[in-house]
């Protein structure tokens, strides 16, 4: 490290502070703390553009929130900068970004390791090593955690780790109580219990501090007060345990009395030889301060009381387990003169069988000098032996390439002076029970790390002069210590190719693998040894999921994969991730844990998956597309109460189970949000790859998700590459289903003239292909446009066509929509009468759907309230309008809501309560702000100014009417702009 960089302190345990060295870092505004909140929340892990958008804004974010959330991102890398910091601690990964901490520090993470070693060391009998953890960990706190940063998720993560501070110290009081040090305690005791009156435990503490204090009287006061508190806040008594504790103090029981401290004997130290094993250390290793801190753990004061000081390396293959350890390893070889000790035990090597623990007790044994014909040959005989003559010496064990518990027990030492080191690709979790005192989960370098690795094998030079090729280079190598020694050996042995040169080599999938698998160190190799340790279903999982396009997955996925029950999919997913071989990305909005590949295992399973045959590839691609299928097409039937407003393809789709189904699609637009990237590159995939059927149904199903959450650049991609492949295809139904969405899309940006096209396309192909139920979709939406231009004629000929149809093939929900429609017809012909009666009819028909019925029920309504609003019955209105913006915002429907809210201020307006109106309509200016609807924003912004004119406010009316008539010339409704301009030149002071 330069001796001006600096490493960054980030502390949540009170407020939000950051500091260089000794200098506080400015961190600007409300959103950028916000955005490093949250990023600091979850440390290593991907925060999406979305949650940060949540964490900022709540439910109201404005229409630049991404760009907003970006520039707040950028301007925090520049202040980290600026303190002294070239590190990337903000690195952008898909959806969002992550917080790489690296050689930085977390206040919450220093908490959680000294709590873990406080817990360990109760478990383990060593209280006064407890009490100085707890101790530590609680000076961490410099009052209410994350004070001054809001927002809902912020809050509740403030309240969870008060909770835990409060937890802890608990849990330390306690400690202190067994030690007998309840005097010290009782100014703590007290202050805790004023502020928490209801929290039993601590009051529990009080009390017997005061007993043991001599304060009998007060104890039982204290009990007293708590009763009060309980019974006058909740109505309860006290627990049992105040209640026996009360109980103890009248009788004065023996038990109360404060114990005495333990003594453990210490036994002589045994001569023996001092091996030196470790192999040579790495002279420079890239990045690792974070993990080589974590490792020092282990060399904490009195952390080895009790038996050896135990750590756990893991990772994937190539990620730098043994460096790591060998390094570290040479970097404590003076706290452990009694020497280190080093096996392979070869958990991994194709040509070896793994190494016995007995094998290596015998090694071990000779290295500290036991002749060997006085080695025992039972292996329990050598393991005691072994323990023997470490139990009073400090050695360090390095257990390197380790694949199961057998192999480790046997070496563990009994002494409290050593420490065990142990590395392996998977998890271990019989290790893991022990727990070690040191889990370093290893994992890619971060960015700058990867760059400086490239740097010191190809030349500084090298690097500065090809910075983002350098870059690029680090990514393909997916920041993998292994991939990037072959990438840089290769660029330093051929010093007339560029950077820029070996990353188009890269770039191509084909053959990425070829290129980082050549001479000695082999990245393919590597794998190839993890993939043959895995268990048959494992491993075959592994390589069909290579087979899958998707940016990431749930178990669902891997259960239809192996055709087999969600349970076994589940257990082989977690095989997977245990095996290094996957990772977990987190839960989905739909409450899913997702998971998905690093490039390179990706590319190394879709290899892998040419072990199976081309039939059985097919076959379970096949599985998986139709059931994407039926699960997209289930997740629009429960969002329209039914098949509604759909076609559908030929491509048969693949039921799950009716519980697995329900439990997938227990809020189906949340599926749905949660499969949008992958279904979205099932669609692209299907229709580059012929299958024009399952790309234009699977289209239609998710449109749903497109509509009402807004996705209109998923929308344009997912139709426009199904186009491509029906029209190649000379699929007829297919393409105008596709004309029909693009339509709708151009309608939805209220380009009207392109939408009425390619709706008469559309419309005519339909009909070439005897699709009635399509044909009277179209000629729905071509009604609306007809309304909106004023063609009033025709707009009720359409519905009257695609009503007759609807009701033929049963679509209720395109009934109800059809009958809306209509009944806006007729308010705009001023029939209000029948208007009122066909919006009643749609309230009917959207009723009888049901649950699924809700948005076709929010449309019915909405055209119900302009009746009333018609009649100037403005209560009903209202009435009427609540209940859409209930379901509305239920449906994460922006739009809809946007409509919602200007109808009400309509209504508002029309009572004469003008500054309710003017509240409703600027929350309904910051809705429509969301959504790309001129139209809506012009109308908004119009009813606003008029508000605000009645509210005697000159100044906004003039920029709300101002600001209505560019919206409407964006889009050129010419009695919309008449109207604005009209408003314009009545305000005081127009010219």
């Amino acid at each position: 490290m330069g001796s001006m960089e600096k490493r960054l302190e980030f502390r949540v345990l009170g407020p939000l502070e950051v500091r260089a060295g000794e200098v506080p870092v400015p961190l600007g505004g409300r959103r950028h703390r916000t955005i490093l909140t949250v990023l600091l929340l979850a440390p290593g892990h991907v925060v999406s553009v979305d949650s940060l958008i949540e964490a900022v804004w709540n439910e109201h974010p404005p229409a630049t929130a991404r760009t907003q959330v970006s520039i707040c991102i950028a301007a925090l890398r520049k202040a980290f900068k600026n303190a002294g910091c070239p590190d990337e601690v903000i690195v952008t990964a898909h959806p969002g970004y992550l917080l790489r901490l690296g050689r930085h520090s977390l206040d919450t993470a220093e908490f959680a390791d000294l709590v873990a070693g406080a817990d360990a060391a109760v478990r383990g009998e060593r209280l006064a090593e407890a009490s100085r953890a707890y101790t530590e960990a609680l000076r961490l706190w410099r009052g209410r955690p994350l004070a001054g940063v809001t927002g809902h998720r912020v809050e509740d993560e403030a309240q969870r780790l008060e909770e835990l501070r409060l937890n802890t110290f608990e849990n330390a009081t306690q400690v202190r109580l067994q030690l007998g040090d309840h005097q010290r305690a009782l100014p703590d005791l007290a202050a805790m219990v004023r502020s928490h009156p209801l929290r039993e435990r601590a009051r529990h503490q009080l009390i017997t501090a005061q007993y043991r204090s001599g304060r009998r009287a007060e104890a039982l006061e204290t009990f007293q007060e708590g009763r009060r508190w309980l019974m006058e806040e909740l109505g309860i008594e006290p627990g049992p345990a105040l209640t026996e504790l009360h109980q103890a103090i009248l009788q004065d029981r023996p038990s109360l009395s404060a114990p005495e401290p333990d003594t453990e004997p210490v036994a002589p130290p045994t001569p023996v030889g001092d091996p030196l094993e470790l192999p040579p250390d790495v002279p420079r290793l890239a990045g690792r301060k974070e993990e080589l801190a974590q490792l020092g753990r282990l060399l904490d004061a009195d952390s080895t009381a009790g038996g050896p000081a135990t750590g756990l390396i893991t990772g994937v293959a190539g990620i730098g387990k043994t460096s790591l350890a060998v390094h570290w390893g040479h970097s404590v070889a003076d706290l452990f003169p009694d020497g280190q000790l080093f096996a392979d035990l070869h958990g991994y090597d194709e040509h070896l069988e793994p190494t016995t623990a007995d094998e290596v007790l015998g090694r071990f044994l000779r290295s500290l000098s036991v002749p060997t014909a006085q080695i025992p040959a039972a292996p329990e005989e050598r393991a005691a032996l072994y323990r023997s003559l470490l139990a009073d010496r400090r050695v360090l064990v390095v257990l390197d390439n380790v694949r199961s518990d057998a192999q480790v027990r046997p070496l563990l030492p009994s002494g409290a002076g050593c420490c065990v080191l142990v590395t392996g690709r998977e998890q271990l979790p019989e290790l893991v029970a022990w727990p070690p005192r040191a889990w370093v989960r290893l994992g890619p370098l971060s960015p700058h790390e990867a760059v400086e690795l490239l740097g010191r094998i190809v030349g500084e030079e090298r690097v500065a002069a090809e910075p983002g090729a350098i870059v690029t280079l680090a990514e393909l190598c997916d920041l993998l210590p292994l991939a990037l020694r072959i990438a840089g050996a290769r660029l330093a042995s051929k010093p007339h190719w560029t950077v820029a040169h070996l990353v188009r080599r890269l770039s191509d999938e084909r053959s990425r693998l070829d290129e980082l698998s050549q001479g000695a160190s082999q990245v393919r190799a590597s794998f190839a040894l993890t993939y043959q340790g895995l268990a048959g279903q494992a491993a075959q999982l592994y390589r069909r999921l290579g087979l899958l396009d998707v940016p990431d997955f749930t178990s669902w996925v891997a259960a239809v994969l192996l055709d087999t029950d969600l349970r076994t999919g589940e257990r082989l997913i977690e095989e997977l991730v245990d095996a290094q071989f996957l990772d977990v990305v987190g839960p989905d909005v739909a409450g899913h844990t997702r998971y998905r590949f690093q490039n390179l295992l990706r590319l190394f399973a879709r290899e892998r998956a040419e072990e199976e045959s081309a039939r059985e590839r097919a076959a379970v691609l096949d599985r998986v597309h139709r059931t994407y299928l039926f699960l997209a097409a289930e997740a629009h039937r429960r969002s329209y109460g039914g098949d509604f407003s759909i076609i559908h393809g030929s491509v048969a789709q693949l039921p799950l189970s009716p519980e697995l189904t329900d439990r997938l699609l227990a809020r189906p637009l949340d599926w749905l949000e949660a499969e949008r990237l992958p279904l979205a590159a099932l669609v692209g995939r299907a229709a580059a790859a012929g299958q024009d059927e399952l790309a234009w149904d699977l289209t239609l199903c998710v449109l749903v998700l497109f509509e009402t959450r807004n996705y209109l650049d998923d929308w344009r991609e997912c139709a426009e590459r199904s186009l491509a492949a029906v029209r190649a295809a000379g699929n007829t139904r297919g393409e105008a289903a596709m004309l029909h969405v693009l339509g709708a899309l151009e309608m939805r940006l209220r380009d009207f003239t392109t939408a009425y096209h390619l709706f008469t396309r559309a419309l005519r192909l339909h009909e070439r292909a005897g699709e009635a139920h399509g044909g009277a979709l179209v000629l729905r939406n071509m009604a609306m446009i007809d309304e909106m231009r004023g063609e009033l004629d025709s707009a009720m000929r359409h519905s009257t066509a695609a009503l007759a149809v609807f009701r033929q093939v049963g679509d209720r929900s395109s009934e109800a929509h059809v009958l809306n429609n209509m009944a806006q017809i007729r308010l705009d012909q001023g029939d209000v009468d029948e208007a009122q009666r066909l919006s009643e009819e749609s309230v009917r028909v959207s009723a009888a759907i049901g649950e699924g019925g809700a948005r076709s029920l929010a449309l019915g309504t909405h055209r119900l309230a302009r009746v009333h609003l018609a009649r100037q019955e403005y209560d009903l209105a209202e009435e009427a309008l609540l209940r859409v913006i209930h379901i509305v915002r239920g449906q994460m429907d922006t739009l809809g809501l946007a409509h919602g809210l200007l109808a009400l201020g309509e209504a508002r307006m029309g009572a004469g309560r003008w500054r309710q109106a003017r509240a409703t309509l600027r929350r309904a200016t910051e809705v429509a702000a969301l959504v790309d609807s001129p139209l809506v924003e012009g109308r908004i912004k119009l009813a606003l100014g008029t508000a605000a004119r009645k509210c005697d406010d000159p100044d906004e009316a003039r920029r709300n009417f101002a600001g209505a008539l560019a919206d409407f010339g964006r889009i050129g409704v010419e009695e919309w702009m008449r109207r604005a301009r009209t408003a314009l030149a009545e305000l005081p002071g127009a010219n």
